[in-house]
């Protein structure tokens, strides 16, 4: 009997229809994702023989996520006008009828809330930075900061799913899985897309993350990001069982490797080569990962340039520290979600944990990637998922204030491979709330970052479901050319 009827026969019906949807549609999968073991161009692992479209100026970047949304006119949109209006009403021409969240809709009134912290010009661009960014101001010569970013979503998890995958609806796959999938790896001995999520100082409730931010969606599943944690292994499950040596680990995964290829010829299911891979590569990480986290060999000068946290596992400091590491093990990509940016009040206290947090630590990632010369071929991101609005909260004081989501304008910045420094790029009205000139969608953003990785965002998708799935949707965008190299 062939042996695929003579499996299929052994099945139950539940199991037949089951696997056979799995079966079929990761064989149409397989056809259009076919491996390819080794670049013949390059030392790059995977990836799709016609990657990259154009020569890159960046070979990986680094992502620091802001969850929850950043004040921007506290931070780095400064609006000196908006003094003259505290406590009146935003005015409906400014407004436009733009919708509100459901926290802040019921308010009687929407009274402006000017920002209690002071700022000042910086660097031959100089871009305004507030005194809660002081590091931040050091290095505004090495930024491209963008002041005009929108999205259409206005509430968190919808947000930052889009700002990651492309789409507010979950499935899709993240901006660190479509590089995975386009340029595959650099390092066959570490995972080409690794998250990280520190622990942050807010006091207040942080939103939820989940793990479809760097899930690969439709892609298969060796392309989703790794997370590395600060507590236990590493990686999840990355240590031998007690009484497991290397010698016997080995050997159980070479028998194995020939039961799942016995498998695969069986049902041509793509998922069962991951999951080989992903046992070898899980093999491999138990020397390459001790070695990265292994700080010991960092030089005294180094640990004080990313602060007093930066030997503590789980700060922004220590992943930021990772991140240079993995960049120089020629990581592909590397994103940090720090939690905690969702000050709806008391933000005078909230705000300043949040920046110090990360302030210095992005500082240091920049000049140590600059000073080992990885910044000429690495590029850094900086930003949240939506920024918000310059009308109060609840109770407003001269002292302390919150602040409801606001979609239509907020800051991102970068660094790096591809990217012209010491340029501030677009601009809102004064009360931070429009965009009045150079506005940049987030499929404009993700758009930029696969251009400097050599990538033309249109050109990049998979078919699925009759579609060709793309990060940056089917619209018009482009990549933003003011501050390209």
């Amino acid at each position: 009997m062939d042996p695929i009827r003579e499996r299929l026969t052994s099945l139950t019906r539940r199991h037949f229809f089951g696997r056979a949807g799995v079966s079929i549609g990761g064989a149409a999968l397989a056809s259009m994702l076919a491996e390819h073991p080794i670049r013949a161009d390059s030392t790059q692992y995977g990836g799709m023989p016609e990657l990259p479209h154009f020569a890159p100026k960046a070979k990986r970047a680094i992502y620091l996520h802001m969850n929850g949304g950043p004040a921007q006119m506290d931070l780095l949109d400064y609006k000196p006008k908006m003094g003259e209006f505290y406590d009146k009403d935003l005015p409906e021409s400014v407004r436009k009828g733009q919708r509100l969240t459901t926290m802040t809709s019921g308010q009687a009134r929407f009274p402006i809330a000017p920002s209690k912290f002071s700022f000042k010009q910086y660097g031959k661009s100089g871009a305004w930075v507030s005194e809660l960014l002081p590091w931040h101001a050091k290095m505004v010569d090495d930024l491209a900061i963008v002041k005009t970013v929108w999205t259409e979503a206005i509430n968190h998890d919808p947000a930052v799913t889009y700002i990651c995958t492309g789409n507010q609806l979950p499935g899709r796959p993240s901006l660190g899985s479509w590089l995975s999938y386009g340029l595959g790896s650099m390092n066959k001995d570490l995972p080409s897309f690794v998250v990280m999520v520190p622990r942050w100082s807010s006091k207040s409730n942080a939103q939820a993350l989940y793990n479809r931010l760097w899930g690969s969606g439709v892609l298969p599943s060796k392309y989703q990001g790794v997370a590395l944690r600060s507590q236990g292994d590493p990686v999840l499950f990355l240590s031998n069982p007690s009484g497991v040596d290397s010698t016997t680990r080995r050997r159980m995964l070479d028998a194995l490797d020939q039961i799942n290829q016995q498998e695969y010829e069986s049902l041509g299911d793509p998922e069962i080569q991951t999951r080989i891979a992903q046992y070898e590569m899980a093999f491999r990480m138990q020397t390459s990962i001790p070695d990265l986290t292994n700080i010991a060999n960092e030089p005294k000068h180094i640990l004080e340039m990313y602060g007093d946290e930066v030997t503590k596992p789980g700060s922004f400091a220590h992943c930021a520290l990772m991140a240079r590491r993995l960049a120089e093990r020629d990581v592909r990509f590397i994103q940090i979600f720090h939690r905690g940016w969702d000050q709806h009040g008391d933000l005078a206290n909230e705000l300043p944990r949040q920046t110090k947090d990360v302030d210095q630590a992005c500082f240091a990632l920049v000049q140590d990637l600059k000073q080992r010369g990885l910044l000429d071929d690495t590029l850094v991101i900086w930003g949240g998922e939506f920024g918000r609005t310059v009308y109060c909260q609840g109770g407003l004081s001269k002292e302390n204030y919150g602040r409801d989501h606001h979609p239509k304008c907020f800051p991102t910045w970068f660094a790096g491979a591809g990217i012209k420094p010491g340029v501030v790029y677009g601009e809102t009205d004064d009360f931070s709330y429009n965009i009045v000139e150079n506005p940049v969608h987030i499929h404009d953003l993700n758009a930029t970052i696969l251009h400097c990785l050599g990538i033309d965002h249109r050109r990049l998708s998979v078919k699925f479901q009759g579609l060709d799935l793309r990060l940056t949707g089917v619209e018009e965008h482009h990549p933003v050319k003011g501050i390209l190299a």
